[in-house]
């Protein structure tokens, strides 16, 4: 029985591209379909879940778009196999794209994160994460290397995607220059190199810039920085992941504040 208030039908075979929908995005898992359920910048068409998921997400969430009760099973035949949907799937539009300007625009002092050509959506989805966690006013990619707004990123994310702007730009150098023109105090993260990360610290806007586990950041990335540093480790362990480093900066930049 639908929850008091819903806009649903009762179905058995949702269809996944209804007219006018062939080139929506579909979102799934509790913590991100919430998110962007509650998102005011998502434009969301339909929710698909099971009654089990849709007491989880909360009838003042899912008033007002199309909702459909379905098994399980149902869920899954409308997403790429192996999806861990939790019951749920959402038919939303791609989130619009956000522009530099607004990010670096206002007085507070802001933390922005770039990602060098990382390419991993989980990575990405945990480094999302971690940005919202800790306040940070954008994650930046290069969008030919970095994974695209997607089911897989969102759930990853875990709601973060709908949290902290994502913004794919052509030239990762190129908008390193701009938020250097901006006042931010750019800074190039790498296992070993430069001073430890707690005394490369600024007071005002911070970038941290951070590079693939392979092969880093890329020389004319690190080139627009204003200071190298490190997360100092113990010897028995080389590295750290990429996104473990992440939250680790970002910690660390909310800590001198």
């Amino acid at each position: 029985m639908l929850p008091d208030g819903f806009n649903g039908a009762m179905t058995r075979r949702p269809n996944p591209n209804r007219s006018g929908e062939k080139n929506v995005l579909w979102l799934y898992g509790i913590h991100a379909v919430r998110a962007a359920l509650e998102n005011p910048h998502r434009k969301c068409r339909r929710a698909v879940l099971t009654q089990t998921a849709a007491g989880h997400i909360g009838e003042r969430v899912l008033r007002g778009i199309d909702v459909q009760i379905v098994g399980a099973d149902e869920v899954s035949r409308i997403l790429p196999p192996g999806a861990v949907h939790q019951g749920v799937a959402l038919a939303c539009d791609p989130l619009p794209r956000r522009d530099l300007d607004e990010i670096t625009a206002g007085e507070a002092r802001k933390i922005v994160v770039v990602l060098d050509q990382i390419s991993d959506p989980q990575n990405v989805g945990a480094i999302l994460r971690s940005a919202a966690g800790f306040d940070a006013a954008a994650v930046i990619v290069q969008d030919r290397h970095a994974p695209p707004e997607s089911g897989a990123l969102a759930k990853a994310a875990s709601g973060a995607l709908d949290i902290v702007p994502y913004l794919p730009v052509v030239n990762i150098a190129r908008a390193l220059e701009q938020l250097g023109d901006a006042g931010f105090w750019r800074i190039a993260l790498g296992q070993g190199s430069g001073r430890a990360l707690a005394d490369a610290m600024a007071a005002g806007n911070v970038v941290l810039v951070l590079g693939s586990e392979g092969a880093g950041i890329r020389h004319l990335v690190r080139a627009r920085c204003d200071d190298t540093a490190s997360i100092p480790i113990g010897p028995r362990m080389e590295s750290l992941n990429v996104s473990n480093a992440a939250a680790i900066a970002l910690y660390e930049c909310r800590r001198s504040k």
